[in-house]
């Protein structure tokens, strides 16, 4: 392996190095949007448009924190940062879907608005994150 976890001490605010992906913050942000969308589903109409909405929305947000726990442990740097660039995509599917949940009525708009605040806020941490690994060189 690369050294992937001794790459990830490049942040000065993190004061202890990574050793599991559960560290990094942005995955705990993910995970906390994952939960959030367990619940946001249960609030949906029981129509037949929700269902397909409320899958594609927790694929979606499921598959950001996904990538970030498997490029984790990739091989290369290179892997680890396609990895970080498709959970930062899955970041923008989401926000997508939560635009569309909250105009069709399914969740309040006052929740929506939280979730695409913090799906942004994932794709930014994942955005500089990739930055900072591409500038590291390898040992």
């Amino acid at each position: 392996m690369l050294g992937l976890r001794r790459v990830l001490t490049f942040n000065k605010e993190m004061a202890e190095q990574v050793k599991h992906f559960t560290d990094l913050k942005v995955w705990r942000k993910a995970h906390e949007l994952f939960l959030g969308v367990l619940k946001d589903v249960e609030k949906f109409p029981r129509i037949r448009g929700a269902g397909v909405v409320a899958d594609q929305i927790i694929r979606s947000v499921g598959s950001i924190g996904a990538n970030i726990a498997e490029g984790f442990n990739s091989r290369t740097r290179k892997q680890y940062i396609n990895f970080l660039d498709i959970a930062r995509r899955s970041g923008a599917e989401s926000e997508n879907w939560y635009y569309k949940i909250r105009d069709a009525g399914f969740l309040d708009n006052e929740t929506a608005n939280i979730r695409i605040t913090t799906c942004i806020e994932i794709s930014k941490m994942l955005q500089s994150l990739m930055k900072s690994l591409s500038t590291i060189e390898e040992e």
